[in-house]
C-alpha cells in the first residue's frame, strides 16, 4: 500500500520490481478533497480579495465541500447549493467538488476491468483545457498513478487497520507522556486495542 509519494513508488520499483504497487483509497479521496480546499481558497480570493471570513459564502461551506455527497441531508445539500450560488459565480468550486466525488466513485466499482476504463476516462476528461486548474492537476495524478489507483480493484486491500494502529499507538504515548519501559508501553497499547491474551502476558514481560 502507498501513498501517493513518488519518492515511496521509486523505492518500491527499485527494492521490489516484481510486486504489484497499491495506492491506498485514503490518500486519493484525501488528495481530491486538497483540491477542493485549494480551488475555495483560490477562487475567495479572486472575488474578494482576501482570505476566507465568517460571512464569506466560500468559506462558510467549507465543511461541506469536503463531506461525502450521500452523507450531505436535505438542509446540508441545500446549504452548499445556495452557498456555492452565492460566491463561485464562474462554477469552479463547483466543478472541483463534482471531479472529487467522481474520484471517490472509482472505489464503488468492485469489477477490474469497468475500474480501469472509468478511471483513464476521468483522467483523460479532468485534464480538459476548460477545467480549474485544480480539476487538471488530479486529472494529471489519476493518469500518473493509473497503474497503482487501479490494483485496487484487484487485491481490495487498505492501509487502514494499520494506520487506526499506528495512531492508536501515538495516543497512547502522548497520554502517558512517553514511556521509559518499553515494556510497559507495549503493554498499555495491547490493553488499549481491546482483549489481550493474558497467557501471552509472561512473554512480554522481564523474568
Amino acid at each position: 500500500m502507498l501513498d501517493l509519494s513518488g519518492p515511496y513508488r521509486k523505492t518500491f520499483d527499485d527494492v521490489l520490481p516484481d510486486i504489484d504497487q497499491v495506492a491506498d483509497p485514503f490518500h486519493l479521496v484525501k488528495l481530491a478533497n486538497s483540491k477542493v480546499d485549494e480551488c475555495r481558497r483560490r477562487v475567495q480570493n479572486e472575488t474578494l480579495g482576501h482570505r476566507g471570513r465568517k460571512s464569506d459564502p466560500l468559506y462558510r461551506c467549507r465543511r461541506l465541500l469536503t463531506k461525502a455527497h450521500e452523507r450531505l441531508d436535505e438542509g446540508g445539500n441545500a446549504k452548499l447549493t445556495g452557498l456555492l450560488a452565492a460566491g463561485d459565480p464562474q462554477g469552479e468550486v463547483r466543478m472541483t467538488w463534482h471531479a472529487k466525488e467522481a474520484a471517490r466513485g472509482i472505489y464503488d466499482i468492485a469489477d477490474p476491468d469497468l475500474a480501469e476504463e472509468y478511471v483513464c476516462e476521468l483522467a483523460t476528461d479532468m485534464q480538459d483545457k476548460s477545467h480549474p486548474l485544480e480539476v487538471r492537476s488530479l486529472g494529471r495524478t489519476l493518469a500518473r498513478w493509473f497503474d497503482e489507483i487501479t490494483n485496487w480493484h484487484k487485491a481490495f486491500v487498505s492501509a487502514g487497520p494499520t494506520e487506526a494502529i499506528n495512531n492508536l499507538m501515538k495516543r497512547i504515548k502522548r497520554i502517558g507522556f512517553g514511556f521509559r519501559s518499553f515494556t510497559s508501553y507495549r503493554i498499555r497499547v495491547l490493553l488499549y486495542a481491546g482483549k489481550p491474551n493474558w497467557d501471552l502476558l509472561p512473554t512480554i514481560t522481564p523474568r
